[in-house]
Order: C-alpha cells, then structure tokens, then sequence
C-alpha cells in the first residue's frame, strides 16, 4: 500500500484501532478495499493476526499517557517496519511512495505506513492530537485536527449524546425535568 498521504495513514491508523471486526481475511481485504487499496487483494489468516496485533499497538499510540510513551512506540514500527522511502510504478500504477519492504505482508506493510504517517502528524500536531473520544462508553480513536486541537469526541453524535447526557444530569440535580422530553 503506497503511502499517498499522512493524513490518509493516520486515519488508517485510528481506523485499525477502531476495527471491531478483523477476524477473518475477507474482513481484512475488506478494510483494504476501504482504504483504496484495488480488489483483488490476497490475504492469509496469519495477515489477519498480525493486523489485529498492529491495532492494538497503535491504540497504545492514541491512548499514551505522554507523547514521550507514544514517540517510543511509533518509533519502535518505525524501526521494525519502515525502510528508505522509494518511489515505484509497479504493476502499470502511477508513481506513488512506499515505505515498506517490496516483499511485506498486509500486516508489515500497513505497520510501516501508519507508523510513518503519525511520526509526520505528531511532527505537525503534536502526539496531544491523538486522541480517544470522551463520550461515554466509547473508546474510539481519532486525530484531532481543528485549530485549537480541543476537539473531544470522534464524532457529532458522541457530542450531541454527550450534552444531551450532561444537559438531563443538570435538570435532575436541580429536581426538574429536563426541556424537550
């Protein structure tokens, strides 16, 4: 998988973090076809594991306690995943980056992409941006590009249920019913 953008391998990122459902290979060559990666894609079981494995790595990333802890990690898949970025036409495609081996696997391949693609966001952004959403009971991964990086959530439905949350826990601690419902 080339490395067509950072911003793309960040959302791959969060996206592996986020995936519930990569048990099988067709899931995983789902997930690949999602990403821009042309069908048909050739997947093992052992792929499939070692991607899940990658998931859990890079969650680690989102939810570092210090961007000291998730520095050390993207750069421990730096150092085991990505190479010497090259430039490659295969296959009849444009020209387009990689930065794994020739010879990698899905799982490989997709660890040195996403690890180069948040060593550039925290570069940009700072590993604060990496985030977890604060809604509760969701633990979902996302980048946080807005201005002020003050975003909380992954998405505007985990803020609406949130403030619609907080808004009724108001009402009931002053003993009345909340508006609207």
């Amino acid at each position: 998988m080339p490395l067509q953008d950072p911003d793309r391998a960040v959302r791959i990122a969060a996206d592996l973090v986020n995936a519930d459902a990569l048990s099988e290979p067709a899931d995983l060559r789902r997930f690949l076809a999602e990403h821009g990666e042309p069908e048909p894609v050739a997947v093992t079981e052992d792929e499939v594991v070692a991607t899940r494995a990658l998931g859990g790595r890079l969650g680690a990333v989102f939810g570092a306690g210090s961007p000291a802890a998730a520095a050390g990690i993207v750069n421990e898949l730096l150092a085991g995943y990505a190479q010497r970025p090259y430039l490659s036409n295969h296959d009849g495609t444009p020209w387009h980056l990689h930065v794994s081996r020739p010879d990698a696997n899905w799982a490989e391949d997709l660890a040195a992409i996403t690890a180069v693609g948040l060593a550039v966001f925290a570069a940009g952004h700072g590993f604060e941006a990496l985030r977890r959403c604060a809604a509760a009971g969701c633990d979902a991964a996302f980048a946080d590009t807005s201005r002020n990086h003050t975003r909380r959530f992954c998405a505007r439905a985990c803020a609406t249920r949130s403030r619609v949350a907080a808004h009724r826990a108001r009402h009931r601690q002053d003993g009345r019913p909340p508006s609207g419902g």
